[in-house]
Parts: C-alpha cells; sequence; structure tokens
C-alpha cells in the first residue's frame, strides 16, 4: 500500500507539472483559436532568460546574495516574455486573423524555430541550472501509518505547490476582474465581444503576455528539475496528451487532465510494464488520447463543435 501511495503522489506531483505547460495552450486557443504549437520554445526561452541573468547579474553587480540575484532574474526573464509575447501576436499572429487553421499552425512552428535559435544566439546552448532553493533530498511521510513511511521527493511537492499556486491565481483572474470576464467573452464568442466594445487585440495580446507568464514559471520548475537545455522543447508534447484529454477550451480540463496522465504514466510503468516491456511510461498518454480522439474527441471538459448545415 506505501508503494502505491509514493507511486500515486509522485503521478500526481509530476501531473500539475504537465498541467502548468497545458495551461498556456488553452489559453491561447481560448481567446484566439490558435493552437499555439510554440509553447515549448517559449518555456525554453523564459527557463534560459532566467538562468542566463541570474548568472549575469552577480557580475555585473556585484550581487552577492543568490536569492536577490534569482528573484532578480525572475522579474527581467518576466519581461522579457512580456516582450516576447507582445511582438508575437503583433508582427505575425494579427496578420493572421481568420486565416485557416493550418496556417496558423505553420505560423507557430516558425516562431518555435525562431525563438530556438534565437535564444541559442543570445544565451548560448550549454546546459545551464537554475536554483531556486528547492531541497533535492527526499523526506519520508505517514511513518505512524505505514512501516518505513511514505518517500517524498520535496522539489516534487514544492513545484506542484507552485504550480497549484498560479492555477488558482489564473481562476481568480478569470472570475473576479473585468480583464478576466472579457476574456471569457471573447472565448464564447469573437464576434459578439467585439460588438460590445470588447478590443480583440489587447485581448489578445493580454493572453499571450499571461501564457509567455506560465511558460516562464514552466520554465523554471522544469529546468530547477532537469536542467536548462534544449531538449526542454519537449516538454509541450508530453503536455498534448493533456490537452486532449482536458479539452482545449477548459482550464479546468487542463488540470485535471495532466493529473490523470501524471498518475497513468507512473502506475502504468510500476504495474503494467513488467508485463508489457519498458518504456510505456513514455507512450502511455498518446495511447489514452487517441482514444479519447476517437470516443470523444472534444475532451473530457471541452466544448462539443455542432456543425449546422
Amino acid at each position: 500500500m506505501a508503494f502505491f501511495l509514493e507511486t500515486l503522489i509522485g503521478g500526481l506531483m509530476a501531473g500539475m507539472l504537465y498541467s502548468l505547460v497545458a495551461l498556456g495552450f488553452v489559453l491561447i486557443y481560448k481567446a484566439s483559436g490558435v493552437f499555439n504549437f510554440a509553447q515549448g520554445a517559449m518555456v525554453l526561452f523564459a527557463a534560459l532568460a532566467m538562468a542566463r541573468f541570474a548568472e549575469w547579474i552577480p557580475k555585473w553587480t556585484g550581487i552577492t546574495s543568490p536569492v536577490v540575484a534569482t528573484v532578480a532574474a525572475f522579474i527581467i526573464a518576466g519581461a522579457i516574455m512580456f516582450v516576447v509575447a507582445w511582438l508575437i501576436e503583433k508582427l505575425v499572429l494579427r496578420h493572421l486573423v481568420n486565416q485557416e487553421g493550418a496556417t496558423l499552425l505553420m505560423a507557430t512552428l516558425g516562431i518555435t524555430y525562431f525563438l530556438e535559435g534565437l535564444g541559442q544566439t543570445i544565451f548560448g546552448s550549454d546546459i545551464y541550472k537554475i536554483d531556486i532553493g528547492m531541497p533535492k533530498e527526499p523526506i519520508f511521510a505517514f511513518e505512524s501509518l505505514f512501516q518505513g513511511g511514505i518517500l517524498i521527493n520535496k522539489e516534487d511537492v514544492i513545484a506542484a505547490g507552485i504550480a497549484a499556486a498560479l492555477v488558482v491565481l489564473l481562476s481568480v483572474f478569470f472570475q473576479k476582474t473585468s480583464t478576466g470576464r472579457a476574456l471569457r467573452a471573447v472565448a464564447d464568442d469573437h464576434q459578439a465581444a467585439q460588438s460590445i466594445g470588447i478590443p480583440l487585440n489587447r485581448i489578445w495580446v493580454i493572453v499571450w503576455c499571461v501564457a509567455g507568464v506560465v511558460a516562464l514559471v514552466a520554465g523554471m520548475i522544469w529546468g530547477s528539475k532537469l536542467g536548462v537545455q534544449f531538449s526542454l522543447t519537449t516538454v509541450a508534447l508530453r503536455a498534448l496528451p493533456v490537452v486532449i484529454l482536458g479539452g482545449l477550451t477548459s482550464v479546468p480540463g487542463a488540470i485535471i487532465g495532466g493529473l490523470i496522465i501524471g498518475v497513468g504514466e507512473k502506475l502504468s510503468e510500476v504495474y503494467l510494464g513488467p508485463y508489457v516491456g519498458g518504456g510505456i511510461e513514455i507512450w502511455f498518454a498518446y495511447v489514452l488520447a487517441l482514444v479519447f480522439l476517437l470516443f470523444r474527441p472534444q475532451g473530457l471538459f471541452g466544448e462539443k463543435i455542432i456543425d449546422r448545415v
């Protein structure tokens, strides 16, 4: 039982991180109808910016406190992601409004390779580290309930807590602020929102900037766990099944889908792996997503699209 709970908790922690990346997809798709394939590159670019500025700030300013340098690097990287998101919307996607979905997809693919190349040019191509003070050593919990206790990774718990806090903040932003209500109105019906005076271009800029901040937080956490390297862009590919499972238009769906995928990957690797061979954790999520595409293509919480002819 203790081992099962260890696996379950590990899956929930991983699922929260998948959800964080999936949120970027959902936010942009809800407001503009664009499937942002560049979200993984945005995560990488943000992580590179934070890692490198955390190195450069002490050299440039003489600051010796790593905490101050990390906070300053986070603020600078956040400002950079605001600028990057604004430029993407203004220079690329604003000119592709009402184009075919394939055109928009190709545009985001182009943005992906541009951000990867620009990140390598500005920040370098080595493997960098982000130290945000998360403890690496595991702990044993519930020792009074289970013999030997349950092994829990502190870093995973803190990372999941950060992801959950960001999700709560986004939920409050969407539900309680006038800008958030405008975003939801645009998501429901672009033309109706525009007819009552909601400026679509400004809303899209806000959405892309929020997605940039989400990418920064995701990049910070993943970079702290795995190191900042160019394989970080593949995190977006791990989040695709989450989006399919939860629904492209649902923020709660991104969270629930991430938790299901995270737990499913861990449990399948431990309990099914010995029977079907290793590596099931790599393809399990995609098989599950394929099943949903066949039987419920809108996902668990997505809106069912009805075309009337």
